[in-house]
């Protein structure tokens, strides 16, 4: 098969390459997948650029890069139902302490991470669902339904944010969001009802505000360290504090105090590790919304397998309208 390689750390263009490589053996409990699409993530170029903490060296020889993809079941191992071949999936956890992702003409892994697409659903789109999708989903209903309640959505413009924006709406939230001033209405479009500026020195107090002097009852955060303080300040008693990154600051200092006399929970998302019965919840949920024509996976741009090198510095550069993905075609 054809795949994108690294051996090494390093810038993209340095360290990628086309090569032809043996497919993974087929197992029993396995499928294989000839993709379509392979999804790009920032934990994918952290990865592979080295920046994640305590990892020096990569863990295996040879390493085929992305989690995320889309595409058709070729062949099924021993145990696997038949009719599953010719089947349209979407993955997940591609090459999740593995070396072979979704960067590539095929992928073989266990089925159950080969998730049936629905069929109005196109590979694109399935290609959004693993780590972006998942995210938004389990951080808006992680805690439960949020209908008749007020989610919190802070960055509403990424990637993770703007479904996020679009979950809580369809789950029946009012939703408050921030980003900045060019986004403003891309996040209105997709469902808020109150948008705010992302670095307002008031910030907390104009949610507050937007929610009717309430606080809120699930905060989505893309910004843990920069962002505790006003979290804190507009977290409802008994509320969930979902947050799934923390780039720009990853200490985070916060008081104690607020959150204790709220008996606020802070629900650290690391969707690689979600576990079976709420991987399925959101699964499911997410289907439904598909399904509802209530979420939709913006494409920022689409390179060739050749161009992941540029797939990985747009990731990089950050500023995007949407999702990046990889044409998997050889």
């Amino acid at each position: 098969m054809q795949a994108i390689t690294y051996d090494t750390f390093g810038p993209a263009r340095a360290v990628l390459s086309l090569k032809d490589i043996e497919q993974s053996a087929l197992k029993a409990g396995e499928v294989r997948v000839r993709l379509v699409y392979s999804g790009v993530n920032p934990s994918d170029v952290k990865a592979r650029s080295g920046s994640r903490p305590g990892i020096t060296t990569p863990p295996f020889p040879v390493i085929v890069p992305h989690s995320d993809g889309a595409g058709e079941i070729e062949a099924v191992g021993a145990g696997v139902d038949p009719s599953r071949v010719g089947q349209r999936v979407w993955v997940w956890n591609g090459q999740w302490q593995r070396a072979f992702g979704t960067a590539a003409t095929h992928i073989t892994l266990p089925a159950y991470q080969a998730v049936p697409l629905p069929a109005s659903v196109g590979f694109d789109t399935g290609a959004c669902l693993g780590i972006p999708g998942l995210t938004a989903c389990h951080a808006v209903f992680g805690g439960g339904g949020v209908a008749g309640e007020t989610v919190f959505v802070q960055g509403g413009a990424g990637t993770v944010g703007l479904l996020a924006v679009q979950l809580a709406k369809w789950g029946g939230a009012k939703v408050i969001s921030t980003c900045s001033t060019r986004d403003r209405e891309r996040v209105s479009d997709a469902g808020a009802d109150t948008v705010l500026a992302y670095d307002a020195p008031d910030l907390a107090a104009q949610v507050l505000e937007a929610n009717g002097g309430k606080p809120v009852e699930t905060v989505v955060e893309v910004e843990f360290g920069c962002n505790i303080a006003v979290d804190s300040a507009v977290i409802a008693p008994n509320g969930r504090i979902a947050a799934y990154g923390s780039a720009k600051k990853m200490s985070a200092e916060l008081e104690f105090g607020p959150l204790l006399f709220k008996a606020a929970t802070i629900d650290i998302i690391l969707i690689y590790l979600l576990q079976s019965g709420a991987r399925d919840n959101a699964i499911h949920r997410l289907h439904d919304a598909l399904a509802d024509g209530a979420l939709t996976c913006p494409i920022e741009h689409t390179f060739a397998l050749a161009e992941t090198a540029a797939a990985h510095e747009a990731v990089e550069a950050g500023g995007r309208f949407g999702a990046v993905l990889v044409s998997c075609a050889g």
